[in-house]
């Protein structure tokens, strides 16, 4: 696993060891064996609740994100691949859009859930479609406390809002528990300035609502029911005060899913909605588009003991059905099933040896979608009560299904278009050290190779008309290490973090392309760095949080590109204890160098700026029986 995933997970308060990845039940983490998958602590979680997962992800690992500004599209780059290659699941359910095929991490609160990992590379035999590049899974987990109830709510420089509520409860038995939680923001983005070093600011105002909903019963030894709903609605407003140039985008997700196990045997069905209005000038006529999906999911999970060690394997079957009604196709609406086959193993064949593989055959009406297998393996080289070294090295093969934009769109959508698929190979290693005076040290190593073929393209020479006229070529290095040091009253963290995604085109279909050949895909940066530290004393906390991108090439001959920057953000945090209660207070600076950066051109990012968040909540000081 990579680093933060297992062996040593670092809480806000103290230092836990873990010898293998806690499961929900949701998660396809179990079968991830020999990937690379990094679990984000609860302390980072603390830390960005009042911000989206994106602004976490992008300081907290190597991930590449392309933000339009505050409030504004934010999508994910793994891997120098693009937004499509990525995989969002949330309880195991992939949420990408389908008329899209990416998720806006910028309406994606980190409050509203319990668990957070990212997985590198591709998983698609583990998790289907747009596991190209990478996936970030998202996880709810039964609460473990009588009642734990929150509050909070979080003021910035530019008149920005945010707020939030909820809270955590069960039965005294355990069987019975839940989690309800509200978020709303206003981002009116009232900045004291128009330009920085000559570029505009584009005004904009943001508006978020969101409601998390998960239910988790247990009759009795054999049987669990979960049942969870996520509503998100985000309004987004350009330029507000141009009456004809303006530009509204609302979307909405109404998302449910209802999970029954029963022994051995676990049963899914999962209803999502998305809705995009978008209009500009007049907002009283908007498009309007709809996407709904059907889905449900049959596993069978089987266990035996093998030798000195045990195997795991999932059987199962999902079906979905999606239909959309979005103006620009020129028709009433479209509609595709789609059907997955799938075979995961794990076979930890002995205390250092595991071993993992994974079949999928995905199904799409119209489409032959290519088998997808991959494998993997994971080998404790040394393991100690101070040392672990592991070795990890895997092979996979990758799909994504076209959109149905790519499909449907009038004129530029191409019904012919053919999915994407590729072979990625991955070796790298991992190790712990914790010596007899409290030190904690973690460095993990990664290389990777992924070849994608069939890479589709809105082809500007035939006034953007989708193909499949790129094989594009990813290859890189990342390097993680962590240090960690407590004592009875003082805790030390430092966390750093290294990439280098080499993206290229390898082949040229048409004339147009012949130039771009071997050179840099556009908005991926060659190299890039994070870094975490963090000083605590008792209840109060002091975090510095760093992060570097190089260039990046705004087109696809390099002619243009936007500037590398480095920017670096303040944390001071206080918590006051009054019996159960607690009250935290933060101070958040950011961009402390006011530092001048696009991440888009002609979109220039903020200076420095502050926000100060307040959150009061009560525990109940009892643990379920059971949970």
């Amino acid at each position: 696993m990579g680093l933060g995933s297992g062996g040593f997970l670092f809480a806000q308060q103290a230092l836990v060891s873990l010898d293998t990845v806690q499961i929900t039940g949701f998660s396809q983490e179990r079968f991830m064996g020999g990937l690379k998958v990094r679990r984000i602590d609860s302390a980072a979680l603390e830390q960005f609740r009042f911000q989206n997962i994106g602004e976490l992800l992008a300081l907290k690992t190597p991930v590449a994100f392309k933000n339009y500004g505050p409030g504004q599209l934010n999508t994910a780059s793994f891997r120098g691949t693009s937004a499509s290659h990525t995989a969002v699941l949330w309880n195991g359910l992939n949420i990408n859009s389908p008329i899209l095929g990416q998720t806006d991490f910028s309406t994606i609160p980190v409050a509203g859930f319990d668990q957070l990992s990212v997985q590198f590379g591709p998983a698609a035999s583990i998790v289907g479609s747009d596991a190209v590049g990478g996936s970030i899974l998202l996880g709810s987990t039964p609460a473990k406390e009588r009642l734990y109830a929150f509050t909070g709510g979080q003021i910035d420089r530019f008149h920005n809002y945010q707020a939030q509520a909820g809270a955590r409860y069960s039965s005294t038995d355990g069987r019975f528990s839940g989690k309800t939680a509200f978020n709303g923001s206003l981002q009116n983005n009232e900045f004291p300035y128009t330009k920085r070093n000559g570029y505009s600011l584009f005004p904009s105002q943001t508006s978020q609502a969101g409601f998390v909903q998960d239910l988790f019963f247990r009759p009795d030894d054999a049987q669990r029911i979960s049942a969870h709903f996520w509503f998100t609605k985000n309004r987004l407003v350009l330029t507000p005060d141009e009456l004809q140039g303006r530009e509204l985008t609302l979307t909405e997700a109404y998302r449910s899913m209802i999970r029954y196990e029963l022994k051995n045997w676990v049963f899914r069905t999962a209803l999502v909605r998305d809705i995009i209005d978008y209009a500009k000038g007049d907002f009283n006529h908007p498009d309007h588009s709809v996407s709904d999906r059907f889905a449900n999911r049959v596993e069978r999970d089987f266990e035996w003991a093998a030798g000195t060690g045990s195997l795991h394997v999932k059987t199962g079957v999902e079906w979905a059905y999606y239909r959309a009604r979005v103006p620009g196709y020129g028709q009433d609406a479209v509609s595709e099933h789609r059907t997955d086959l799938f075979v995961l193993t794990r076979w930890q064949a002995n205390r250092r040896l595991l071993l993992s593989g994974n079949l999928r055959q995905a199904m799409v009406t119209g489409y032959h979608v290519p088998f997808t297998p991959s494998a993997a393996a994971e080998y404790r080289l040394a393991g100690t009560a101070t040392y672990n070294l592991t070795a990890r090295a895997s092979i996979a093969r990758s799909y994504r299904v076209p959109t149905l934009n790519e499909r449907y769109w009038k004129d530029l959508g191409n019904p012919d278009i053919k999915p994407e698929h590729g072979w990625n190979y991955e070796a790298g290693i991992e190790q712990q050290y914790r010596t007899a005076y409290g030190h904690v040290l973690k460095l993990s190593l990664a290389a990777y190779r992924n070849r994608i073929k069939d890479w589709t393209y809105w082809n500007p020479s035939k006034n953007y008309r989708v193909e499949n006229l790129q094989q594009v070529l990813t290859q890189g290095l990342e390097v993680e290490a962590g240090w960690r040091y407590n004592s009875e009253a003082w805790q030390y963290g430092l966390d750093a973090g290294y990439a280098l995604n080499k993206s290229y085109q390898e082949k040229a279909y048409d004339a147009y392309a012949a130039d771009i050949v071997g050179k840099q895909l556009v908005f991926v940066p060659l190299h890039s760095g994070n870094v975490s530290a963090f000083i605590q004393r008792k209840l109060t906390r002091l975090s510095l949080q760093g992060q570097a991108l190089s260039r990046r090439f705004t087109t696809f001959d390099n002619a243009q590109y936007l500037d590398g920057y480095a920017l670096a953000n303040l944390i001071l945090a206080h918590t006051v204890l009054i019996k159960n209660v607690n009250i935290q207070g933060q101070l958040q600076v950011n961009n402390m160098a006011n530092v001048f950066y696009l991440n888009v051109r002609n979109f220039a990012m903020p200076g420095r700026n502050f926000a100060l968040s307040l959150v009061v909540s009560y525990k109940n000081p009892e643990k379920s029986s059971i949970y």
